[in-house]
């Protein structure tokens, strides 16, 4: 069943702050809620399907819904794909209102990492727990693998991934609430501290507190609320396993996210006006360019580096508001804030300097888990209400 024109996203709020000392996870939640239904021009009393993901604290949905006072809900999903969860939740969110589930779909994210109060998908429970994490990986080494792996076969270097940064703090420095709004270039990202050969400190996103929160509608009641919304037009997900020691480091989830995403959507990568592509690290853009389709597998290197992430003229403007490597990072987890500057795009609020011109077609694309181990890919076409 498709869910093309069923639902609408029709309030988006990002939390201001990426530093939060003084407020619990619960409450960031219900804040970042609040704002994304007044936003909206709804209430708590109106939502009738709540998302959340491992980051809600407690019984997830059933301790926040208590928590915010959800009292109307029919319908609930607490799907974890990691930072690509909530680009999922949204698909599922479109899919249930189709179904007749339900008719507003509230889906919240919400964290404090920086206050010591990081959350972790991955405990001595796992299954790969005792054949990975026990020899001291890391997040950015599992992707200095997928780097590494990535020069070898194509040749990309170190100055081509540079270019996705350069790219993400031009577009910062016109946000204020970017934790990084200093532009810097090739030189400065291959010159500061090595983290894990071959990723630099400028290649790794940032660490934040924050949240953010979206709420999705039927048609229907779209057309009854005055703030302009935005049209779900397709989606996609799917995991990448590490093929028991046999996995692919060059390739991601978007392989397999992105194709339903564009032929439900009924669009193709010519009419993608602006891009949200997760930034946790520059390798992780540039091998989800080419899994995208964007460009031939092995040449992301060579298309970042043209400027084609540069808005708001180049070929694919990409994170205008700063992305994961300049502006926020909430929980470890950036899905959530691809969809929301899509949506500004959308709607035409982004900065003027990074407004991409008849913004028509928008895509969003998450990543979770690791490209060095196992993932989840998450994948939204977006369309400007008519």
């Amino acid at each position: 069943m498709s869910t093309r024109g069923e639902a609408m996203i029709a309030g988006a709020f990002e939390h201001p702050l990426r530093r939060i000392p003084d407020i619990s996870i619960p409450r960031l939640h219900a804040e970042v809620a609040a704002g994304a239904l007044a936003d909206a021009g709804l209430t708590f009393a109106d939502v009738d399907a709540y998302f959340c993901a491992g980051d809600a604290p407690g019984f997830g949905p059933l301790s926040m819904a208590d928590y915010m006072g959800l009292t109307n809900l029919r319908y609930v999903d607490s799907t974890d794909i990691g930072g690509s969860s909530y680009v999922a939740h949204i698909g599922h969110a479109a899919a249930a209102i189709a179904a007749g589930k339900c008719e507003i779909a509230l889906v919240t994210l919400a964290g404090l990492p920086l206050h010591g109060r990081a959350f972790s998908a991955v405990n001595d429970s796992a299954p790969e727990y005792a054949f990975e994490n026990v020899f001291g990986t890391t997040t950015p080494a599992m992707y200095a693998l997928a780097a590494q792996r990535h020069m070898h076969e194509y040749g990309t270097t170190g100055a081509q991934l540079a270019e996705v940064k350069v790219a993400a703090s031009l577009h910062a420095q016109h946000n204020p609430q970017a934790l990084l709004q200093t532009v810097v270039t090739v030189e400065d990202v291959l010159s500061s501290p090595l983290i894990a050969d071959p990723l630099h400190r400028l290649d790794c996103c940032v660490i934040t507190d924050g949240g953010a929160a979206v709420v999705v509608v039927s048609t229907e009641v779209a057309k009854r609320l005055e703030r302009r919304s935005v049209a779900v037009l397709g989606h996609g997900e799917a995991p990448k396993t590490a093929a028991a020691g046999r996995i692919d480091l060059t390739h991601t989830g978007a392989v397999r996210s992105g194709p339903p995403a564009f032929a439900e959507a009924g669009v193709t990568h010519a009419d993608i006006d602006y891009a949200s592509i997760y930034d946790s690290f520059t390798i992780t853009v540039v091998e989800t360019l080419e899994d995208l389709g964007f460009c031939p597998k092995g040449q992301g290197g060579a298309f970042v580096a043209s400027g084609a992430l540069r808005a708001p003229d180049g070929g694919l403007p990409f994170n205008t508001d700063g992305g994961g490597l300049c502006n926020n990072h909430p929980v470890n987890r950036g899905g959530m804030t691809k969809v929301l500057e899509a949506v500004r795009q959308l709607r035409g609020e982004a900065h003027p300097a990074v407004q991409v011109p008849d913004c028509d077609i928008a895509l969003a694309h998450g990543t979770g888990g690791s490209l060095g181990t196992r993932m989840g890919s998450a994948t939204l076409i977006l369309g400007r209400e008519a």
